[in-house]
């Protein structure tokens, strides 16, 4: 499964992600697309999941025509991320 993470997602969740190819939006050099173009190019590049910290944006954007699954968390401390998931 290819995962897309947005700004502000810990990137050491990666590492329990074993088998999926995850990429961040930085390493796609998309870090200053706003977040209804970075939704469209994470389709067309194949992205099935994007994750991202942003609480505000299904009020932002209409995700009921998105091709790709959309997970927010609801913190961006990796610290508390980790410790939920053990």
């Amino acid at each position: 499964m290819r995962i897309l993470f947005d700004q502000g997602s810990p990137v050491p969740l990666r590492c329990f992600l074993i088998g999926h190819e995850v990429v961040t939006a930085y390493e796609k050099d998309w870090a200053k697309l706003c977040d209804g173009e970075l939704l469209d190019a994470a389709e067309v590049e194949g992205f099935e999941v994007f994750v991202t910290t942003d609480q505000n944006l299904q009020h932002q954007q209409n995700l009921s025509a998105r091709k790709l699954a959309i997970v927010v968390l609801n913190t961006t401390s990796w610290p508390r991320i980790r410790y939920r998931q053990t």
